[in-house]
């Protein structure tokens, strides 16, 4: 067995709750939370005060300890309100995609077992649609209260002082559900221990200084912002600036009046920052590090991000079974194309997804992970639990990369997701990165489609305001990769699907192809 270890040393394993070490990181005086759009701001007190009167409120109405609550809003400071008032008080939040229709409402909600609804009063139609025939017993607006829904002042009790008392390593605290690019959405388990556990192994390598602001677009509802943003950040005791969706004009104003040192992205966006040029209209002098992750971001195009803006362009590694994360590019550490180093408490093996056998450095191969941040399972779902945590607790990501000399890890595709083109694999995310490239090209996304000569080969779909011709694609390409690889088929459309990490969602492009044959 070949294990790669983490080059940084162990921590101490922490005994605290989430929020005991949220509120750890916290200054009292200072204001931690922000508003993007309005400017509404939260101090360290205020936020811990209304923590633990909200969490008073859920315990006297019955939603704790030990209920399942479900929220369903955009980024605003009350998102951490409500996730840290229901974690103080013992109990589980699933966190609802906040643009779901009322029947992907419904299907969370049944397989959560929640109770309570938290939402905003544009998504109260869908929430009152979506709640029927579930265990709902009321919504909980965050604002006034409407017809149906309690208001939120309302909803506050008696503040409770400390942590009700749970289970740090089998409580599970927090239940977001994946993104479901094959089947349905499956029910992520992750324990107290998961994310304490987690936010420090984030911060033994990542050297955020008290006070330093971020800009959180990334939606909360995903393990990436939910964590790496809202959790991290306020327990390294720094500011979160929120915004309830992204617009690239105003996350750049925001990061230039906040003066934000660091910008946590997704590829879509990197795109934006290389190429948009409304860019250049913004001073981001004190910008130092932008870090992608989510979905593989490629050099050329991270290079071209960083030389932009004068930055590092960074790029990290996780998934929402790791509670998330497991590799990281410390600032000023980050090499070209690699997705980080791995974190401390986290060992990696490189395997033949085929023969099951380890693979040397160099090779590619599907990720294992092993580390204390390795989720609890997958809610009411044993069989999907067992074909993903192996024997000795490992991890089995489904992506598949390999390790340098140095310890980078480099991703090359997802497992499910490979080409084979007469017998040879071909990774999707490869030829993205290369067609990217492209100056009139600025989207793309690549899938397999049947060939009955090959089996399969490589289809791609472009966005262009003035597209170029398949021919241009294959000459633009062919100095750089194998016949193989060669794009076969090309479609332009006006926007890749994507889900709200930024992962591409090639499913709905092969339902798309496989209507028209």
């Amino acid at each position: 067995m070949t294990i790669i270890k983490s080059p940084f040393p162990d921590i101490p394993i922490s005994d605290l709750s989430i929020t005991q070490r949220v509120f750890q990181g916290i200054d009292a005086e200072a204001t931690i939370l922000i508003d993007g759009p309005s400017g509404r701001s939260l101090t360290g007190a205020q936020f811990m005060q209304s923590v633990r009167a909200l969490a008073g409120g859920l315990t006297a109405r019955g939603y704790a300890p030990g209920g399942c609550v479900a929220l369903m809003a955009p980024n605003i400071p009350e998102f951490c309100t409500v996730f840290h008032a229901t974690a103080w008080a013992g109990g589980c939040v699933t966190t609802v995609n906040p643009t779901y229709t009322a029947h992907e409402l419904h299907h969370q909600l049944i397989d959560s077992g929640a109770e309570l609804l938290v939402t905003v009063a544009p998504f109260l139609d869908t929430a009152r649609e979506g709640i029927k025939g579930t265990r709902v017993r009321e919504i909980l607006l965050i604002g006034p209260a409407a017809e149906g829904a309690r208001g939120f002042a309302e909803f506050m009790g008696e503040p409770i002082a400390e942590q009700v008392p749970v289970d740090l390593d089998d409580h599970v605290v927090c239940l977001p559900y994946s993104s479901g690019t094959t089947g349905l959405p499956k029910g992520v388990m992750l324990t107290q221990r998961n994310l304490t556990v987690n936010a420090d192994q984030l911060l033994a390598v990542a050297d955020l200084a008290r006070g330093e602001a971020t800009v959180a677009f990334l939606p909360f509802f995903h393990i990436y912002g939910l964590h790496v943003l809202m959790n991290v950040y306020i327990a390294a005791g720094g500011r979160l600036v929120t915004m309830p969706r992204f617009d690239l004009e105003m996350f750049l104003t925001l990061c230039e009046r906040y003066r934000t040192p660091r910008m946590w992205i997704v590829p879509p966006v990197a795109l934006a920052l290389a190429k948009h040029p409304l860019v250049d209209r913004f001073d981001l002098g004190g910008l130092t590090q932008i870090n992608s992750a989510a979905a593989p971001l490629g050099a050329d195009l991270a290079e071209a991000m960083g030389r932009r803006l004068g930055a590092h362009a960074t790029q990290g590694y996780g998934m929402t079974e790791l509670s998330p994360g497991s590799h990281v590019s410390p600032r000023g550490r980050g090499r070209a194309g690699a997705s980080g180093i791995t974190i401390p408490n986290t060992e990696c093996r490189i395997v033949d997804p085929a023969t099951l056998t380890d693979l040397p450095p160099g090779q590619d191969g599907e990720i294992w992970v092993k580390g204390p941040q390795v989720m609890k399972g997958y809610l009411n779902n044993p069989g999907a639990t067992a074909e993903t945590i192996v024997e000795g607790g490992w991890l089995r990501t489904g992506d598949i990369g390999h390790f340098d000399a140095d310890g980078y890890l480099y991703l090359t595709d997802r497992l499910k997701e490979l080409i084979k083109v007469k017998g040879f694999q071909v990774a999707p995310a490869e030829l993205e990165a290369l067609i990217l490239t492209h100056p009139k090209i600025t989207d793309a996304a690549v899938i397999g489609v049947p060939d009955p000569e090959a089996g399969e080969v490589p289809m791609a779909f472009i966005v262009a305001a003035d597209p170029p011709s398949l021919t241009e694609v294959q000459a633009h390409l062919a100095p750089e990769i194998a016949h193989y690889k060669q794009i076969r088929r090309l479609e332009v459309v006006e926007a890749i699907p994507k889900s709200a990490s930024g992962k591409i969602l090639r499913r709905v492009l092969r339902d798309r192809i496989a209507a028209l044959a």
